[in-house]
Formats: C-alpha cells, structure tokens, sequence
C-alpha cells in the first residue's frame, strides 16, 4: 500500500505522534484480506459510508483492528449497550497496548430523569448515582482527544450524542505550567477554581487540591496520579508526580498539563451576562402563562427559576444546571449541542457497531427526551430553552460524520452503503 503513515512533529504539543501498532499473533483469514483491503482502499478514497458485513465469530472486531492500523486515524467506536462497550474496549486494548484506547459510556448506575404526568398530577424529580470510574474514564478521553495525540481509539456507547460543554471553553481553561515559569501561588490557586477544583483541608478526593505553605497538591479527576507545585516565591520551582493514597513521589517533570475538573466548564466573566439571559426567558415565560390563565404555571416557573439563579450566584451550579446549558455553551435557540464527536480532528473514522440496533438507537433519542422535556416546559418545571439540552437528532449526528464503517452481523437497509464482505 503506497499511503504510509509519515511520523512528524506535532508543532503545537511539541511531540513526536504515535502510530498505531498492531499487536497480535494471529494473520487475517478466510475473507478477511480483502476486507481489510477494501476498507482501507475505500477510507483512502475519501468514502463516507461503508459497511462490513459477517457472521457472529467471523473476527470483524479483528478486522476493524487492521483498517485502523492501515489508515492511521483517530477512531470513534460506537455500540448501543454498555456491556458491549465493556468488551470491545477490552479486546482494543489488547490489540493496541502502545497507544491510547479510551471509554466512554454514561457516568450513571443509576438515572431517573425529572418528569411530570399530568394525568396525576405527578412530578417525579431528577434521581441519580453516579460512578465515579466511569466519570474519571469520560474525563480521560476527552483530556486525551485535547491532548493532540492521533494515537486514540474511543469505544463509546450512544451517550456519546449527548451534551459535553463547549471544547473550546473547555481547551481555554486548561491550565498550562512548566518549571520555571513565573506565576503567583495566589494566582495558580485561581486557575485551579476557575477549572472547576475545590479547595480541601480534609478529605483529597478526586478533583480538589490542598495547600500546604509553598506546596500545592492536586487530585487529577481524569488519572489515577496527582501532581506536586512547589513555589519558590512567584516562581515554580518544581513539579511532581505523587500517588494521591500516600503521597509519594513519582517522579519529578519539566512541565504538565492541568486540565479542568468538569466538562462543563462556563468563562468566569459570563456568569453575570448568563443570568440575565435566564432572567430574562423566565419572565417572558412568566408573562406568557399569566396572560393564558396559567396563573399555578406562572409561580411554579417563576420560584424555580430564581431558586436556580441564586444557587448559580452563591455556587457556581445549581441541580439541573444542563437545562440552561444552552445559555452557557453561547449557543442560538434551537441549536444543537456540543458533544463527544466536536472533540475530534476533523478527519477521524467513526465505526458503528451492531449498526442495525445502534442507528436506530441513536435515530429516536431525539424524539423521547423531546417529548418528556415538552410537558416540563408546559407546565411551568422549566423554561423553553431546557428543549436545547438534549441529544443530538439523527441529521445533526449525520452532519458530525466524516467518514463511516457500520458493522453487522444482521444487515438491515444496508444496501445502499458500500460494502465489503
């Protein structure tokens, strides 16, 4: 194959790109070769869709390896259930241990979202547990797609459509340190709760730094190490890695990389801008209601509403805090949101997996939040623009596609992507 993958110097990040390397004993097989041929002759080739089509056991998974080894792209694999995602993210693992495979399902164990029925009059308030693994693998992928790597395969489950915090407020807010380097504890201290990470004395969770005279320790959310900045006046004189369990030092670095806490991370100077924008949908809602003859609907939105605006004043966040998430990403009304897909280069691969239930899966997402967030919005639980944080429809996540491989062992209306069998 002519097209080689050409190692080069990344300008920006100031390292060398990784190619991805296959590690495995076995050699295609069977249909295998020219499947693999024909993927990769069809990526070069600049097609949008393909479609690999076997059996259960034929080694699809195997053969998605080798074009992603062959074509040297950014991969984003989708399945439409978590065990799935569990598996595959295992199995690329093994396939490639020198680069970087990330997860990326829901953070949830558990999730009951807000609901109204208005048959029984009954209100069913947002319930939820989060993991905190799976929260600390989500943060990891989106720190690794930042990170300027090429290296990166994402085995992700449909959660990936749904809202992720604007990439560029996320990307602004990284903090960036080297030895050396000028700065202020006071100021480093900011940066620090301007990224979304809480000042501890006691408990040195996942997300908190502690203060100790010139030494500031930090939990990293996304990675299972923290990092040691030590002051010398206004001047970084070191910067470690420790084990956060017991302290110790891991080694010592030159520079390093601070990403934010949260996904959803919201400029400091628009806070103000952002609560009035909500004010001001709340009290054009109120006067909407009030001159219908909503009056019960008129005071629900209303108390609500400046509920969530004095806990966003005294916090920072409020529960719920995604129904005004429009506000914060500085998107138009009836916008689609950011998500997983806006952190990747603009030439990544997209594999769909199970396609026959993942597309469908991800097609009518859409339909069910759209329909549960309309009886809030009409019976005055939230405001309109609660409808603008939501999944992303079948034709905005087409439009984030570049090119496409869907896997199946059930080919349903299939035929009209090009395959390869």
């Amino acid at each position: 194959m002519d097209k080689k993958f050409d190692v080069r110097l990344l300008p920006k990040h100031n390292f060398y790109l990784v190619p991805f390397k296959l590690h495995t004993p076995f050699q295609p097989a069977g249909d295998q070769p020219t499947a693999i041929a024909q993927l990769t002759e069809g990526v070069f080739d600049g097609e949008k869709y393909q479609t690999l089509l076997g059996v259960t056991g034929s080694g699809k998974t195997y053969t998605m390896a080798n074009v992603i080894q062959n074509t040297q792209r950014p991969t984003l694999i989708i399945t439409h259930n978590k065990t799935l995602v569990a598996q595959l993210y295992g199995e690329f693992r093994q396939f490639f241990p020198e680069n970087a495979v990330e997860y990326f399902v829901s953070y949830y164990d558990y999730y009951q979202p807000e609901a109204y029925l208005p048959v029984s009059d009954t209100y069913i308030e947002k319930d939820l547990a989060i993991n905190e693994e799976l929260d600390k693998l989500r943060l990891r992928t989106i720190t690794s797609l930042l990170s300027g790597r090429r290296d990166i395969i994402v085995v992700a489950s449909v959660s990936c459509i749904y809202g992720a915090g604007n990439p560029a407020d996320y990307e602004n807010s990284i903090i960036r340190i080297e030895r050396g380097q000028t700065i202020s504890r006071q100021a480093f201290l900011h940066g620090l709760v301007n990224s979304l990470y809480t000042r501890t004395t006691i408990e040195f969770t996942r997300g908190t730094f502690r203060v100790k005279g010139d030494t500031v320790d930090i939990n990293l959310p996304y990675v299972d190490h923290g990092y040691r900045v030590t002051f010398f006046g206004d001047e970084i004189e070191e910067i470690e890695t420790i084990e956060v369990t017991t302290n110790k030092r891991i080694s010592t670095i030159g520079n390093a990389a601070i990403f934010p806490a949260n996904l959803y991370v919201a400029p400091k100077d628009m806070i103000q801008q952002v609560i009035y924008e909500i004010q001001d949908e709340m009290t054009a809602q109120v006067e909407y209601f009030s001159s219908t003859g909503k009056l019960i609907e008129a005071q629900r939105i209303k108390e609500r509403v400046e509920y969530d605006i004095e806990m966003i004043k005294e916090l920072g966040y409020c529960n719920g805090i995604e129904n005004y998430s429009r506000f914060f990403d500085r998107r138009s009304p009836g916008t689609r949101p950011f998500c997983l897909l806006d952190y990747f280069p603009k030439d990544y691969l997209m594999i769909v997996d199970e396609s026959h239930q993942t597309m469908p899966q991800i097609s009518g997402m859409y339909g069910g939040d759209r329909s549960r967030k309309l009886i809030l919005v009409d019976y005055g639980f939230r405001i309109p623009s609660a409808l603008d944080n939501r999944p992303l429809n079948f034709h905005e996540f087409e439009s984030l596609q570049n090119q496409v491989i869907y896997v199946s062992a059930t080919p349903i209306l299939t035929s009209w992507r090009k395959q390869a069998v």
